[in-house]
C-alpha cells in the first residue's frame, strides 16, 4: 500500500508540475506577444517585468529566445525596434544566465542590424543603431564579467576590474568611450529624428521612440562615474601628453551627453518615469588630483509607478524577489526558489525534480571525466606525430644547416681577413707618422745646431765689443771703425733671427714663442748698441756706464745659456719618444705577420672544405633529379599503357574535362621551364625543377588517359587524329625527360615539341565541345541565386534613385510641374516596392519547389536537371530587374523633361508582362495546394495594379501639362477652310502610314528576337543528337501568353539599357 500511494503521489506530483510549466509557458508567451507587435506604441512595464521575472524562474532566456526567433525582425523595422528594447531591459535587469544566452544569437542579430543599416524606413536607422549598441553591450560584459550588464557596481569592483596593470586600465578606457559612444549616438537620432517629424511626446509614435532612452540614460549616467575614474587613475600613472587624446574624447563626450540629458529633462514624457541627474556645468580637470574630491557620482532614480490594470485577460502575479544580495535579516532563514515564491511549493513538499537534478549532475560529471580522458588521449597522439615531425623536420634541415653554418665561418673569416688588413692600414699609418716624427726631430736638431752657431758668434762679437770698449779712451781713432762692425753684426744678428723665427713659425709652436723672445731681446741689444755707438760719438761716456754695460751683457749671456740647456732637454725626450714608438711598431708588425699567416691558412682550409660540400650538394641534387625524371617516366609509361589496354575501352571523358587537363599541363610546362632555367643558372637548388617536373608526369599522364577516353565518345576521324596526339605527348614528353636525365643533353633540353602536342590536344578537346551552350549546367543553381540577388539590387537602387528624384523635383520645379512629378514619382515608387514583395514571394516559391523536388539530390543537381525551368526563371528575373531599370531611367527623362510620358507607359507595360512571365515561370514547379504560390499570385495582381497607377497618373500628368489651345476658325472662307481640311487629311494618312510602317518594323522586332532565343537550342539539339539528356527541344523560355511576343529571356543584364534603333524622324 506504501508503495502504491508514493506512485500516485509521484504521479500527481509530475502532473501538477507538467500543468504549471504550461501556464509559465503560456503566460511568457502571451507577454512576449503583447510587449513585440506592429502597434506603433510604448512597450508596456508590466509585460516587460513578467518576462524579466520569467527569466529569474527558469534562470535564463530560454524561453524568451525560443519564441523570439519566430519573429519577422528582417522585414518589420517597427517590431525590431520593440524587440531590441525587450532585449535591453532583459539584458539590465534579468537573470545573470541572461548573457550566455545572448551571446548565442550574437550573430544572427548582427546580421539583422547590418540589414536594417542599408534600408531607408522610418525606424531602420534607428533599429541598426540600437542592435550595435545592443552587441557592444553584450561583448563588453561577456569580457568584463566582474561588471554586470546594469552597470550597478561599487568602485572597489570597479578598481578589481581594472586591475593593477596601466595598459589594462588604458584598454578599459577605450573599451568604455566605445561603450558611449554607440549610446549617445542612439540618443541623438531619436531625438533627431523628434525634432525633424511632427510627432511629439504626447503621442504614442513619438513615446515609442522615447520609450529605449530611459535604459541609456541609465547606462551613460554610470559609464560616465566610471570613465571619470579610470581617467584620474591614468593621470596619476601616466604623462599628461600621453592622454591628451582620452581627454579630447572625454570633452566631447562630456557635451553630448549634458546636450541629452538637458533636452531629455525638458521633456513631459521623462518627467513622470525617471529623475535625469544633473552634470556639472564643465568637465573635471584631471590634471589636478584634487579634482576628484569634486567629482560627484550622477543618481539616476525611478519612481514607482502604479500602472493602471487594462482590460485583458492577464492574470495578477506576486512580485520576486531579484536581487542577488541577501539581505542580513534573511540570511539566517532558509533561501527559497523563486519558483516557490512566484507560484507556491509543490504538493505536499515534494519535488522530484531536485533527484532529477541530481542524476544529470552525476551523469555530466560522467561525461566530463570521459570527455577529459578523449582530450588526454587526442593530445597524446598529437604530441607523437609532433615529435615524428619534428624528427622528419630535423633530418631535412640537417645539410642546410651544415651549408649555412659553412657560409657562416666563411664570412666569419672574412670579416677577420678584413680586419686584419684594416690593422696592417694602421700599422702603415702610425710608422709614417713615427718617420715624420723622426724628420721633425732631425730639423729640429738642425735648426738648434743653427743657433748655436749663432749664439757663439754673439759671444765672439760681445768679446770684441768688450775689448774694443776698454781701449775706447786710448783708441779714439779706432771707433768709427768698431761702429762699422757692429753695424754688420747687428745686420747679421738680424737676419739669422728673422730666418729662425719664420722656421719656427712654420715648424713648432713652442720655438716660435722662444724666437718671439729672441727677437725682442735682441732688438734691446740693438738698442744698447745704438746707445753705445752714441756715447762713442758723443765721447761723453764714461768708463762706469761701460762696466754697467758689459755687466747687462754678461747677464744676458747667462739667460740664453740656460735657454739653451732647456732646448737640449727637450729634445732628448723627443728622441727618447721616438725610439719607444719605433719599438712598439716593430712588434706590432711582427704580430700582426703571424696572425695574417694563420688567418689565411685558415681560410684555404674552409675553401677547400666548402668546395667539397658544393661538389657533394650538386651530386645529391643530380641524384634527386634523375630519380624524379625516372619516376616522371613510369607515370607516362603507365599512361601510355593504358591507351592499349582492353579495359580502358570502356572509360570515356567529357571535352571540358580534356580541355581542363590540357590547359593544366601547358600551364606546367611553363613552370618546368622557368624551373630548369633556374637549375641551369644555380645548379646548387632544384626544388623548384623537381616540383614542376612531379606536376607535369601527373597531369601529362592524366592528359594522355582522359584523351583516349574522349576519344571512344568521338567520331571515327577525331578520334584518330587525338589518339595519335596522345601517344605523341607521350614520346615527346619521353624524349624531353631523356634529355633531362644526362648531364651532357642537360643544357639544350627544350620542352616545345611537348608543348605543341598538348596545344593540339586541346583544339581537338575544343572541337568536340558542344556548341551553343553558353551557360554550363553545373553554374544554373549559382547563377539563380545570382540572378535574383541582382534583381534585388536593381529594385533597391530604383528607389534610391526616386527618392534622389523627387528630392531634386521638389527643389528646381513648383506648382502644377511639381505636383505632376510628385504623383508620377510616388507611383513608381508603390511598383517599386509591389515589385520587391513579388521577388521576395518568387525567392520564397523557388526555396519550396527545389525543397520539395530535389529529394536527395544536391540543389545544384535540381537545377542541372530541370534546366530549362531555370533558364525561363533566369530569364523571368533578369526582365523583371531590366524593367525597373528602364522605368527609374523613363521617369528620371520626364522629370527632367528630356524624356516622352510614352516610353514610361511603355516600361510599365514591360514591368506587367515580366511579371507575369516571372509567376509563370514559377508557377510550372509549384503545387497546386502551396500558399506560396497564391501570395506571389497576389504579389502580381498588386504589381499589375501599381504599373497601372504609373500609366493613369503619367496620362493624367501628360493632359494637366499640355494645353490645348482652342480653335478659332472664325476668320476663315469658304476657301481657306476647304485648303486647311485638306492639309488635315493629308497629314492623317502620313501619320496613319507612319504608324503601320512602324507595326510591321514591331513585329519584324519581335520575330527576330524570337529566332535569336530559340535558334541557338535547336542547334544544341540537332548537333546532339545522340545525347538527347543534355538538350530536349521544347517550346522558347518565353511564358508570355501572347505567341507574337518574342521571349524576354534574351534581354540585357541590369548593368545595360538595350540597344533599340532610333526611330525615323516625322516627314
Amino acid at each position: 500500500m506504501n508503495s502504491i500511494h508514493t506512485r500516485v503521489k509521484s504521479k500527481r506530483t509530475e502532473h501538477h508540475l507538467g500543468a504549471e510549466r504550461d501556464h509559465f509557458d503560456k503566460q511568457q508567451l502571451s507577454s512576449i506577444s503583447k510587449a513585440i507587435n506592429s502597434t506603433e506604441t510604448p512597450v508596456k512595464e508590466k509585460h516587460a517585468r513578467r518576462i524579466i521575472l520569467g527569466t529569474h524562474r527558469e534562470k535564463g532566456a530560454f524561453t524568451f529566445w525560443s519564441y523570439s526567433q519566430g519573429f519577422p525582425l528582417g522585414t518589420s523595422s517597427l517590431l525590431c525596434w520593440k524587440f531590441c528594447h525587450v532585449l535591453h531591459k532583459i539584458l539590465r535587469d534579468g537573470h545573470r544566465n541572461v548573457l550566455q544566452d545572448c551571446m548565442r544569437h550574437y550573430d544572427s542579430l548582427a546580421e539583422t542590424g547590418k540589414v536594417w543599416s542599408h534600408l531607408h524606413d522610418k525606424y531602420g536607422q534607428l533599429v541598426s543603431l540600437y542592435i550595435k549598441l545592443l552587441c557592444k553591450k553584450m561583448v563588453f560584459h561577456a569580457k568584463h564579467t566582474d561588471i554586470p550588464p546594469n552597470l550597478e557596481v561599487t568602485d572597489d569592483v570597479l578598481e578589481r576590474a581594472a586591475g593593477t596593470d596601466i595598459n589594462n586600465v588604458f584598454q578599459l578606457t577605450v573599451e568604455m568611450f566605445d561603450y558611449m559612444d554607440v549610446e549617445l549616438k542612439l540618443a541623438e537620432t531619436v531625438l533627431r529624428q523628434l525634432n525633424s517629424s511632427i510627432a511629439v511626446t504626447s503621442l504614442t509614435s513619438g513615446q515609442c521612440r522615447l520609450a529605449p532612452l530611459i535604459q541609456v540614460i541609465q547606462d551613460c549616467s554610470q559609464l560616465y562615474h566610471f570613465n571619470v575614474k579610470l581617467l584620474f587613475k591614468l593621470h596619476a600613472c601616466l604623462p599628461p601628453d600621453t592622454l591628451q587624446g582620452h581627454r579630447d574624447r572625454f570633452r566631447e563626450q562630456f557635451t553630448s551627453q549634458k546636450n541629452f540629458f538637458n533636452r531629455a529633462r525638458e521633456m513631459v514624457y521623462f518627467k513622470r518615469l525617471i529623475q535625469i541627474p544633473r552634470l556639472p556645468d564643465s568637465p573635471p580637470n584631471f590634471l589636478h588630483a584634487a579634482a576628484l574630491a569634486k567629482h560627484v557620482k550622477p543618481v539616476v532614480v525611478i519612481p514607482e509607478n502604479d500602472e493602471q490594470p487594462d482590460d485583458d485577460d492577464d492574470e495578477p502575479e506576486p512580485l520576486i524577489e531579484v536581487s542577488d544580495a541577501p539581505t542580513p535579516s534573511l540570511q539566517s532563514q532558509p533561501q527559497v526558489d523563486i519558483f516557490d515564491q512566484a507560484f507556491g511549493p509543490p504538493n505536499g513538499g515534494f519535488d522530484e525534480r531536485d533527484l532529477q537534478i541530481e542524476s544529470l549532475k552525476s551523469e555530466l560529471e560522467l561525461l566530463r571525466m570521459e570527455l577529459e580522458k578523449v582530450k588526454a588521449e587526442a593530445q597524446r597522439y598529437v604530441t607523437q606525430l609532433k615529435s615524428q615531425i619534428n624528427s622528419l623536420e630535423a633530418e631535412l634541415e640537417e645539410q642546410r644547416v651544415l651549408k649555412q653554418r659553412a657560409l657562416v665561418e666563411n664570412e666569419q673569416l672574412r670579416m677577420e681577413l678584413e680586419a686584419t688588413r684594416r690593422r696592417n692600414a694602421e700599422h702603415e699609418s702610425l710608422q709614417n707618422t713615427f718617420l715624420e716624427a723622426d724628420r721633425k726631430a732631425q730639423a729640429t736638431e738642425q735648426r738648434y745646431n743653427k743657433l748655436k752657431e749663432k749664439h757663439t758668434e754673439l759671444v765672439a762679437s760681445h768679446a770684441e765689443l768688450l775689448r774694443k770698449s776698454a781701449d775706447t779712451v786710448k783708441m779714439l781713432s779706432a771707433t768709427q771703425q768698431t761702429q762699422e762692425e757692429v753695424e754688420r753684426t747687428k745686420q747679421q744678428l738680424s737676419f739669422e733671427v728673422e730666418r729662425v723665427r719664420q722656421e719656427a713659425d712654420l715648424k713648432m709652436e713652442e720655438q716660435k714663442f722662444e724666437m718671439e723672445r729672441l727677437k725682442r731681446e735682441l732688438e734691446e741689444k740693438m738698442a744698447e748698441v745704438t746707445r753705445v755707438k752714441a756715447t762713442l760719438q758723443s765721447s761723453e761716456m764714461t768708463s762706469l756706464e761701460v762696466n754697467n754695460n758689459m755687466t747687462a751683457l754678461q747677464a744676458e749671456k747667462e739667460r740664453l745659456m740656460r735657454s739653451v740647456r732647456e732646448k737640449e732637454a727637450e729634445l732628448s725626450s723627443l728622441r727618447q719618444e721616438a725610439q719607444l714608438q719605433q719599438s712598439s711598431l716593430q712588434q706590432e708588425r711582427q704580430r700582426s705577420s703571424r696572425e695574417l699567416g694563420e688567418l689565411q691558412s685558415k681560410l684555404k682550409e674552409k675553401t677547400s672544405v666548402e668546395e667539397q660540400m658544393k661538389k657533394k650538394l650538386l651530386e645529391e641534387q643530380f641524384t634527386l633529379l634523375q630519380g624524379t625524371i625516372a619516376e616522371a617516366e613510369n607515370i607516362i609509361q603507365d599512361a601510355v599503357a593504358k591507351l592499349d589496354d582492353p579495359l580502358h575501352i570502356r572509360c570515356t571523358s567529357s571535352p571540358d574535362y580534356l580541355i581542363n587537363r590540357a590547359e593544366a599541363t601547358l600551364g606546367s610546362i611553363d613552370k618546368m621551364k622557368k624551373g630548369h632555367a633556374d637549375y641551369l643558372h644555380n645548379m646548387e637548388d632544384a626544388g623548384g625543377l623537381l616540383r614542376s617536373l612531379t606536376q607535369f608526369s601527373h597531369l601529362a599522364a592524366e592528359t594522355i588517359v582522359n584523351g583516349s577516353a574522349t576519344a571512344h565518345m568521338a567520331p571515327t576521324d577525331q578520334a584518330d587524329r587525338l589518339t595519335e596526339n596522345c601517344r605523341g605527348c607521350a614520346t615527346q614528353s619521353l624524349q624531353y625527360l631523356k634529355d633531362l636525365k644526362a648531364k651532357n643533353t642537360l643544357q639544350k633540353a627544350d620542352p616545345a615539341s611537348v608543348r605543341v602536342i598538348v596545344q593540339k590536344i586541346l583544339h581537338l578537346g575544343q572541337e568536340l565541345r558542344p556548341k551553343g551552350m553558353d551557360i554550363r549546367q553545373e553554374e544554373l543553381g549559382d547563377l539563380v541565386d545570382k540572378e535574383m540577388a541582382a534583381t534585388s539590387a536593381s529594385i533597391e537602387e530604383a528607389v534610391r534613385r526616386i527618392e534622389e528624384m523627387m528630392n531634386q523635383a521638389r527643389k528646381d520645379t513648383s506648382g502644377v510641374k511639381l505636383e505632376v512629378n510628385e504623383r508620377i514619382l510616388y507611383s513608381c515608387t508603390d511598383l517599386m516596392k509591389a515589385i520587391r514583395m513579388l521577388v521576395v514571394a518568387s525567392t520564397d516559391l523557388q526555396k519550396e519547389i527545389v525543397e520539395s523536388g530535389r529529394g536527395g539530390a544536391s540543389i545544384g543537381e535540381f537545377y542541372a536537371r530541370n534546366s530549362r525551368w531555370t533558364e525561363g526563371l533566369i530569364s523571368a528575373a533578369k526582365a523583371v530587374g531590366w524593367g525597373a531599370t528602364e522605368l527609374v531611367e523613363s521617369a528620371d527623362k520626364v522629370v527632367l523633361h528630356t524624356g516622352k510620358y510614352e516610353e514610361l507607359i511603355v516600361c510599365s507595360h514591360e514591368i506587367a508582362a515580366s511579371t507575369a512571365q516571372l509567376v509563370a515561370a514559377s508557377k510550372v514547379k509549384a503545387g497546386r495546394s502551396s500558399k506560396r504560390l497564391g501570395v506571389l499570385q497576389q504579389a502580381s495582381r498588386h504589381v499589375n495594379e501599381m504599373a497601372a497607377n504609373v500609366v493613369a497618373s503619367t496620362k493624367t500628368g501628360q493632359e494637366n501639362l499640355e494645353e490645348k489651345a482652342p480653335m478659332d476658325f472664325s476668320g476663315m472662307s469658304l476657301i481657306k477652310l476647304k485648303k486647311e481640311e485638306m492639309e488635315s487629311q493629308v497629314k492623317v494618312l502620313e501619320l496613319e502610314n507612319e504608324l503601320e510602317n512602324e507595326r510591321l518594323r514591331l513585329g519584324e522586332l519581335r520575330k527576330k528576337h524570337y529566332d535569336l532565343a530559340i535558334v541557338p537550342l535547336e542547334q544544341v539539339a540537332k548537333e546532339n543528337g545522340d545525347t538527347p539528356s543534355l538538350v530536349q527541344p521544347t517550346r522558347p523560355l518565353s511564358m508570355s501568353p501572347k505567341p507574337s511576343k518574342p521571349p524576354l529571356g534574351r534581354k540585357p543584364t541590369l548593368s545595360q539599357k538595350p540597344n533599340i534603333p532610333s526611330k525615323p524622324p516625322l516627314k
